[in-house]
């Protein structure tokens, strides 16, 4: 088996290692905010809001639906070892595609998860069902890309 083959079977493991970097990056921007938030709230001596949680949390969906097209989109075709060569690109591509759609879906899901724990912050908790929209709105991003890339990926024998 030649690079060719190399490059399908990297995609495997490419589309997870660029969703999860997204997911990282996305829980660490909102994380730090939301640690800033409880510091503050901590210090006025206010109760700790546990809803910044559920925005520091959101950006980790896009880790899952990196697996799910590994595992679904990308592993039998990549593990097919009679026809890899002939998908090796298109694999590389789909992979490449989908973990960088879920990495800057996530990411981008944190800055907003970021500034929606400031603003919960600053107007004591309002607004809440707004933000998480925004952040719906940055997820579906990687929503559209997983299942566009889906329905494109390539099938023994079509």
């Amino acid at each position: 088996m030649g690079t060719t083959a190399f490059f399908g079977e990297f995609s495997v493991g490419l589309v997870l290692a660029l969703g999860a970097i997204g997911s990282a990056l996305g829980i660490g921007a909102a994380g730090r905010a939301a640690a800033g938030a409880w510091a503050k709230e901590g210090k006025e001596g206010k109760p700790l809001r546990f809803t910044y949680i559920v925005l520091v949390g959101m950006p980790l969906s896009q880790t899952i639906y990196s697996f799910i097209f590994m595992f679904i989109g990308l592993k039998n075709l990549a593990y097919d070892y009679q026809n890899l060569p002939t998908y090796a690109g298109a694999l590389l591509g789909l992979g490449l595609a989908c973990g960088l759609a879920e990495m800057f879906s996530a990411w981008v899901q944190g800055l907003i998860g970021a500034a929606a724990v400031r603003c919960m912050s600053e107007s004591e908790g309002k607004g809440l069902a707004f933000l998480i929209i925004s952040m719906g709105i940055a997820e579906t991003v990687g929503l559209f890309a997983w299942v566009f890339l889906l329905l494109v990926k390539p099938g023994i024998g079509a």
